[in-house]
């Protein structure tokens, strides 16, 4: 009586889930599909994280043991190196997933059999948007919250154990606007000690310097948030008046520390979209001119799930015709296209950061160039 009760239950439980899934318009068809879709996607993840990782540490080891860092330390940053790789594959993973998984229902006449039984092909690709569309959606979320979260993490750890003591040990040139009319110069900065040389600060007020500061040395106090500047010359211009005043030592309240004056392009993965947005608009005021690869970043982000959902059209649309080469031929075409996508991204992004290219563009042209090719294969397969 109790087994008659229990596979009633388990019916009733099924009844409600085909009924559920029913009213959202999805099959038995398309659960079989995403369901498949999913896990292959999340087995890619798996194997090549894991053969990213080993490679990795083989790489790092050294300076690992050399500098001593913990297991539970080094375990932490792979537990953040991780989201890192998949983000910055994510379109290679389910690409490689959607053809893998496709090509083994083409092997097996699945696909024959479905088209068979009166199934249109836009039909058949309704569960591999839907199972894309979700994929997509938690790396666009991930892109602009998450990884930049683990990003932050994982550089502090290669800063500490893995780059070189004097790595980004100094900065040079650097040009910094503090305010509107105010504006500070150093020779060269050292982190390390905290101190630079060959200090200026100008106040300009329209076409007219009227104050410069010139120090020989500069040192920030990391207790009380200032700067102190040593063997200073002052020089004010009053209207037709000049004056010169020397002091050998004063304190100034400047708006920025250290940290503004080492700008590391890694920075910009560590910080989420709100951050990132906030840090370009403070850049912009100190009168930082190149800011594209940021720009490029933040596109970066919205760009990539979305290639990730093109290239499941085009995996499909190739995956679905069963050829004489099987598995490993769409495996291989789907590496190349793979290939093409990325040296197109790099190119269009070297553009973007060294020719004055629109960072949207640069981001999102090789989406463009790619969707035409879906927008092909597609129509091609519904003749």
């Amino acid at each position: 009586m109790a087994q008659t009760d229990t596979v009633t239950d388990n019916n009733e439980i099924s009844s409600a889930r085909e009924n559920i899934f029913g009213y959202i318009g999805i099959k038995k068809l398309d659960r079989y599909i995403i369901r498949k879709f999913i896990y292959t996607f999340l087995f890619a993840i798996m194997v090549l994280a894991v053969i990213s990782c080993v490679i990795d540490y083989s790489e790092k080891v050294d300076n690992i043991v050399s500098k001593k860092a913990s297991v539970l330390t080094v375990l932490n940053y792979y537990k953040n190196f991780v989201p890192h790789i998949t983000a910055l594959l994510f379109p290679l993973f389910i690409f490689i997933a959607t053809i893998f998984f496709t090509s083994k229902l083409a092997y097996k006449s699945e696909i024959i059999a479905i088209l068979s039984s009166g199934v249109s092909y836009q039909r058949f690709l309704r569960p591999y948007i839907v199972g894309a569309g979700l994929l997509c959606t938690i790396s666009l979320i991930a892109n602009h919250w998450i990884i930049p979260v683990a990003n932050k993490q994982r550089i502090a750890f290669e800063d500490r154990y893995i780059n070189d003591d004097n790595f980004r040990a100094t900065s040079e040139n650097m040009h910094i606007a503090v305010s509107k009319n105010t504006y500070l110069y150093l020779h060269d900065y050292n982190y390390s000690t905290n101190s630079g040389t060959h200090f200026t600060e100008e106040k300009i007020v329209g076409i007219y310097l009227k104050e410069k500061k010139m120090a020989d040395y500069i040192t920030y106090d990391t207790v009380k948030k200032n700067w102190h500047l040593h063997n200073v010359v002052i020089r004010t211009n009053d209207s037709d008046k000049e004056s010169v005043t020397r002091v050998p030592e004063m304190v100034a309240n400047y708006a920025i520390t250290p940290g503004d004056l080492n700008r590391t392009d890694a920075i910009k993965e560590a910080l989420t979209t709100p951050e990132l947005n906030r840090y370009i608009a403070t850049e912009q005021l100190h009168g930082r001119e190149n800011l594209s690869t940021y720009f490029v970043e933040k596109e970066r982000r919205s760009a990539q799930p979305f290639a990730g959902f093109i290239l499941t059209i085009i995996g499909a649309c190739i995956a679905s015709r069963k050829i004489r080469g099987g598995s490993g031929l769409h495996l291989a075409l789907g590496i190349v296209i793979s290939a093409v996508y990325i040296m197109f991204l790099q190119v269009s992004t070297t553009f973007a950061t060294k020719a004055d290219l629109s960072p949207f563009l640069a981001v999102w042209i090789p989406n463009f160039i790619f969707s035409g090719v879906a927008l092909f294969l597609f129509r091609r397969q519904i003749k």
